[in-house]
């Protein structure tokens, strides 16, 4: 595919062992059967949107639509890069980098999820250190925010391998019920201190414009 018309499509980040990329359609479809076969056990819920919550076809849609959302949405004020990742050429999940005002704040936030059968394999960490190199290396961002519920430690975990600082606490609804989620940062210069997975990406300058550069 030629990415004339919409460049973050020729958009690749690398890294050991993975690939961040926009998804095609073909890849997006595979990304749904991952979300359809599901992403956390069914006596939990680690997001504060429950899209989880509904049958395999139903989540499988739900993500189908929504990444196709973010690039319908884009905007340089308001954009969410939701990119597919790839490990061995299997699609595995979704990395998410996003942002509103960026040229005035300098400050990303993050979101991700991984397939069950994916877990515990250290490809969360590896992933969310991919587009923090995008954000830092690449777009010049000066920070980087994240949450997690305080009782999802394998998220947490992944923040703090990767030099995040606690940021605060907040509350959120979930399921007619509060949720306390633990808010993260990291500062430009902590991630220099913190990263050691070697990053790689190409096809950012055709679409630097549209971050704001």
């Amino acid at each position: 595919m030629d990415p004339q018309h919409w460049p973050l499509y020729g958009l690749r980040i690398r890294t050991p062992r993975l690939e961040l990329r926009l998804p095609d359609l073909e890849l997006l479809d595979d990304l749904a059967a991952v979300a359809a076969d599901g992403v956390h056990a069914p006596d939990s819920m680690p997001f504060t949107v429950p899209w989880t919550d509904g049958p395999p076809a139903e989540r499988g849609r739900a993500v189908y639509q929504h990444v196709l959302s973010t690039v319908a949405n884009w905007s340089v004020r308001d954009w969410a890069l939701s990119l597919v990742v790839l490990h061995e050429g299997t699609v595995v999940g979704r990395q998410d980098l996003g942002a509103r005002d960026f040229t005035v704040t300098g400050e990303v936030h993050t979101g991700s999820w991984l397939g069950l059968a994916h877990q515990g394999r250290g490809i969360g960490t590896e992933m969310r250190a991919a587009v923090l190199h995008l954000a830092f290396a690449g777009l010049g961002a000066r920070s980087a925010i994240s949450s997690a519920m305080t009782d999802n430690p394998r998220s947490l975990g992944v923040s703090r391998r990767l030099g995040y600082l606690p940021d605060g606490l907040e509350v959120a609804a979930l399921r007619g019920a509060p949720v306390t989620l633990q808010r993260l940062r990291i500062e430009r210069d902590r991630w220099e201190e913190h990263r050691t997975v070697g990053v790689r990406i190409t096809g950012l300058d055709a679409c630097r414009k549209d971050f704001g550069g």
